[in-house]
């Protein structure tokens, strides 16, 4: 039997997602002692967890043998005392991820195009893909997105576009007032997603809900997986007007974010404190690295979110060097930019070592 001649089109050729190996594995294949790894490669948060984040999930293991609060309730009315809106205007997901592939379930049919910068978030072109949709990739512009180039890829066809601020893997961002006016330019068709997902390391982010208010076809995307530091529970949200999130949630499966993980996002949103501490780490942390890069005479992406796009010339033997030497970082061969890698800040000892193997690697030291 050919299975194969079972499953949709879409699935057939549908890409597949590479994430980064886990620090196991590349100890297991190049025989070193996990201890002595680093893993500059996901964008986690090198400062950890959220302290109070984590003594919550651990009281919430002792009730362990319940289903979560299928409705996120709780969690909802948190987020919506800390953004000043409506629960109903919330809906959770499995990590943004989730959510990005909830507006694909709501809003896609075969046919319709997607409009995205390239490079940006690979998931946004597997979900275009995954429901038959065309993704439109508008090239970025001095490694930042040219709104205007967006809005100018916007057809009768267009179903929705992607706006990610600050964008991953470049690590640059739009203004307020660009994002205002590109937001009030878009016909009434289009729904506009703006990804958020590094937006709590920015000194000042963009406040987008006035534009929720004037009744745009927009959702924000959040989530709890990098300043927080809680990238393993995989938890995420997307506020919206309520009709706007009750689609999404008409969707969205019953006990999609288990029960530790809610209580743990819960937590973080009150830990203040963690978040300032996070964000003037990694400020510092990215100065570092980009003063040696800059020593190295490197060319980099000036970033405002916790990593750097650096160009480094053959980018997959660089990254091999590296992980030879217990450095593992992101190549971008993945995201068409095969001379580049993207590297996640880490704390100050761990850029030291990536800068030092960094040299190594590039014949230097």
């Amino acid at each position: 039997m050919n299975i194969e001649a079972l499953a949709k089109p879409e699935v057939l050729s549908q890409p597949v997602y590479e994430p980064g190996k886990p620090t196991e594995d590349v100890a297991r294949e190049l025989g070193l002692d996990p201890a002595n790894i680093i893993k500059l490669a996901s964008n986690e948060n090198a400062f950890g967890s959220s302290p109070m984040a984590i003594e919550a999930a651990r009281r919430a293991m002792n009730q362990a043998e319940l289903y979560p609060d299928g409705g996120c309730f709780r969690l909802r009315a948190k987020l919506a005392a800390k953004w000043k809106l409506s629960p109903e205007q919330f809906v959770i997901g499995n990590g943004s991820n989730e959510i990005i592939e909830l507006l694909g379930h709501t809003f896609l049919r075969p046919g319709d195009e997607v409009v995205m910068g390239n490079p940006a978030f690979v998931v946004y072109k597997l979900v275009t893909l995954l429901f038959g949709a065309k993704p439109i990739e508008v090239p970025l512009v001095g490694h930042k997105h040219d709104l205007a180039k967006l809005a100018a890829a916007v057809t009768s066809k267009t179903r929705m576009v992607f706006v990610p601020s600050p964008n991953n893997p470049t690590g640059t961002a739009n203004t307020e007032a660009e994002l205002y006016e590109f937001a009030r330019n878009i016909p009434d068709h289009v729904i506009i997603v703006f990804d958020e997902a590094y937006a709590e390391y920015l000194d000042a982010a963009p406040d987008l809900r006035p534009l929720i208010s004037e009744g745009r076809n927009i959702i924000c995307l959040r989530t709890f997986s990098k300043i927080y530091g809680l990238a393993a529970l995989r938890v995420g949200y997307g506020y919206a007007c309520a009709g706007f999130a009750t689609l999404l949630n008409r969707v969205r499966q019953p006990f999609n974010i288990n029960s530790i993980a809610q209580v743990a996002a819960m937590a973080a949103l009150d830990d203040e404190a963690f978040v300032s501490r996070c964000c003037s780490a990694n400020q510092t942390g990215l100065k570092q690295l980009e003063s040696g890069f800059a020593a190295q005479k490197l060319e980099f992406v000036p970033s405002v979110a916790n990593f750097v796009l650096l160009k480094v010339g053959e980018g997959s033997w660089v990254f091999e060097a590296l992980q030879r030497q217990g450095v593992i970082v992101r190549p971008m061969q993945p995201y068409g930019m095969p001379e580049w890698l993207r590297i996640t800040v880490g704390t100050e000892e761990q850029n030291t070592r990536l800068l030092a193997s960094m040299s190594k690697a590039m014949g230097r030291g």
